[in-house]
């Protein structure tokens, strides 16, 4: 069962950086799907970005051009770097896995979530 667990965040003024971690443990994770989450406050979690086993990527709209996603399969990691961070980020985020891509599109119906990491953009 894949076991993930996400380090990275805190707190930081509009503008800014921060880079997430996704550690992955118990799947073969060259072969799977990953998916970086958010779930603002009174709202439903959300997919940010998403990448295959190959390295192809999606964002959703909010995201583009400031946020990338990547993944190092010798570490079992997949990465979040966020650049130009604005208040309305703020959130806790989550990773996920799945063999299949397009089921990372749909995360109601996810299991396997992680603690997440609490982003806070604030001046």
């Amino acid at each position: 069962q894949v076991h993930l667990v996400e380090s990275g965040g805190g707190l930081v003024q509009p503008g800014g950086s921060l880079r997430l971690s996704c550690a992955a443990s118990g799947i073969i994770f060259s072969i799977y799907a990953m998916g970086w989450y958010r779930q603002r406050p009174g709202k439903q979690r959300e997919l940010v970005a998403a990448i295959t086993s190959g390295g192809g990527t999606n964002y959703a709209d909010s995201v583009k051009g400031r946020f990338t996603i990547s993944r190092d399969n010798a570490k079992n990691m997949v990465y979040l770097q966020m650049n130009s961070l604005k208040p309305e980020d703020t959130a806790v985020y989550y990773c996920n896995a799945d063999e299949r891509y397009a089921a990372l599109f749909h995360p109601a119906g996810r299991s396997s979530w992680g603690q997440g990491t609490q982003v806070t953009v604030s001046s």
